[in-house]
Order: structure tokens, then C-alpha cells, then sequence
């Protein structure tokens, strides 16, 4: 029996592991993949707190996940598949296990949305993908489209001017959503060219990625544009894919949440990307993780008085 089981090792899962085994309860974290979640496979990171040259993703989630060890907390690396969170013992399910605790924090962390668009699942992993860092090496002296006009595309089609000759930045809209240092950044840097008001209704090829099908908003014909790779950054969705019936979601699917990260059920709490919050970055992330795991150590006292 936990005191906490987390779900998710992210930054916030990740920070709410290192408050909770400091705090002396019995933690636990459940991660299907490796530690740091989207933050780990982020090149750069120069908005977080005491790095002044930037840090990358990588390092920054390697650094969270050896504190919350040294701190005493337990790590499971197998995915979450089901939540039974009804009563005083919340239940984890794996494939492999079923984990019992009596609070638990959701910090599963959200995913790249997908276009939704003809060949895009047919071509994922041969030219589409959804991570420069992973596959940009890949591209070396080729054309590569990048999809989306927030940060992340600008800073995403930055990195990739490493590798690719040229970096096409995609953007349905006339001007981009990013911070004005990015768009500053990505203007400045010769290999982008940048493709306003314009949608991507296909993606072809054969074997693999060779073409998109592009419309411009304010023209009726339909525009070719021959590439090697595409990157899509149109935003993210949460994983709530292994969620139990009765927690209160948004529109979105995003898990809602007080301002003390309390869920609609006693015992459970959300933290970082998979709530409802205005802003997702490593450093509210952080934030979120620390007075969720604090949360739950009132909870819990609140529990023990109550026998």
C-alpha cells in the first residue's frame, strides 16, 4: 500500500515525487516511457530558472528524476492502463501489476495533436513526425516543412536548420502565435521560408514522404510543395486515454481542477499539462507537481484523524 502513486513523470509528476518521498510518504511514479516526458525530447530549454545558457530538455529530466530518487522515490516503467478511482484505496493498473494507494496525482502530461489529414498516419514515422530532436539528424541536407505557428514550430524549425538545407514553417494564419524572440529568431535565420495562410489538406508519397498538397486561404487552386520530412506542431492533447468514469474533464478532455489541484474525486489530483490550466510549461509544470504532492499530505492527515 502507497501513500501516493503518481501517474506520469514529467516535470510536475517528477517534482511531485521528490515534495511527497521528502514529505516521508511512501511514493511511487508510474511511467511508460523514460522520465521527463515532452521536456526530455525538447532540444533547448531557456525559460527555466537558474540556466542562464539554457539547458537541454534532456539533462533538466535527468536531473528531476536522480533528486526524486535520491529522495527515496520508487519508480515503476510500465504504462497505466486503467484508474479505479472510487473510495479510500485508489487502484493503478499495468499490464503486468496492479498498484494500490491512498491518494494519487495525475501528471500524465498531454501529445502532439495530430493534423487529421490524408496520409499523415500512413507516412508517420517515414517522413512525418512530431519530434525534431528525434528524427532531425535524418534530414540532413534535405527540405523539411514544419506545421504550426506557435513556439514550438519556431523553435522546432530552428533546431532543424542543424540538419536541413531548407525549413519551411507552415501557418494557417497571417502571423504567429509564438513569443516575439522566437518569431525574431526564426525571421533572422536564412534556411526558413515561411508559408502563411495556408493549410495542408495532403500528404503523398510512395515509400515515403515526398510532397504536400497545400491551399492558400485566399486562393481557389490548390499548391505543391516537394519535401523530404514534415513536422507537426498544432498543439497538444491530453492522455486520458486510461482514465477512470467519473473524473470531470473540459471540452478539451483536460482533467478540471481547483485552485488546489483537487479533482471532483477525494484523494485524486491533477498536476501539469493533463489539467485545465492557462499556461503549460516546465516551470508551472514544477509548480503544479509541488503543491499537489503538499496537497496530499493534508489530505492524508486529514484521513488519519478521521479514524
Amino acid at each position: 500500500m502507497y501513500d501516493l502513486i503518481i501517474v506520469g513523470a514529467g516535470p510536475a509528476g517528477l517534482t511531485a515525487a521528490l515534495y511527497g518521498a521528502r514529505g516521508g510518504l511512501k511514493t511511487v511514479v508510474l511511467e511508460a516511457m523514460m522520465p521527463g516526458g515532452q521536456a526530455a525530447i525538447t532540444d533547448k530549454i531557456e525559460n527555466f530558472p537558474g540556466f542562464p545558457e539554457g539547458i537541454s530538455g534532456f539533462e533538466l529530466a535527468n536531473l528531476f528524476y536522480q533528486q526524486a530518487l535520491n529522495q527515496g522515490a520508487q519508480f515503476v516503467f510500465e504504462p497505466v492502463v486503467r484508474l479505479e478511482l472510487a473510495g479510500k484505496v485508489k487502484k493503478v493498473h499495468t499490464p503486468e501489476q496492479t498498484l494500490e494507494g491512498r491518494s494519487i496525482i495525475i501528471a500524465a502530461g498531454s501529445k502532439p495533436r495530430s493534423l487529421g489529414i490524408k496520409g499523415e498516419n500512413t507516412f508517420r514515422g517515414r517522413g512525418v513526425s512530431y519530434c525534431a530532436t528525434c528524427d532531425g539528424a535524418f534530414y540532413k541536407g534535405k527540405k523539411v516543412a514544419v506545421i504550426g505557428g506557435g513556439n514550438a514550430a519556431l523553435e522546432e524549425g530552428l533546431y532543424l536548420t542543424k540538419f536541413a538545407e531548407k525549413v519551411y514553417i507552415i501557418h494557417r494564419r497571417n502571423e504567429f502565435r509564438g513569443s516575439t524572440l522566437a518569431v525574431e529568431r526564426a525571421k533572422q535565420n536564412y534556411k526558413i521560408n515561411f508559408i502563411f495562410d495556408t493549410f495542408v489538406e495532403e500528404i503523398e508519397g510512395k515509400d515515403k514522404v515526398e510532397k504536400l498538397i497545400l491551399r492558400n486561404v485566399h486562393k481557389p487552386e490548390k499548391e505543391e510543395l516537394e519535401i523530404d520530412g514534415v513536422f507537426v506542431y498544432i498543439g497538444t492533447e491530453p492522455n486520458t486515454q486510461f482514465m477512470a468514469d467519473g473524473l470531470e474533464k473540459d471540452e478539451k478532455g483536460y482533467i478540471i481542477t481547483d485552485t488546489l489541484l483537487r479533482t471532483n474525486i477525494p484523494g485524486v489530483y491533477a498536476a501539469g499539462d493533463i489539467r485545465n490550466t492557462p499556461l503549460r510549461q516546465v516551470a508551472t509544470a514544477v509548480g503544479d507537481g509541488a503543491l499537489a504532492a503538499v496537497q496530499v499530505e493534508k489530505y492524508l492527515m486529514e484521513q488519519r484523524k478521521e479514524k
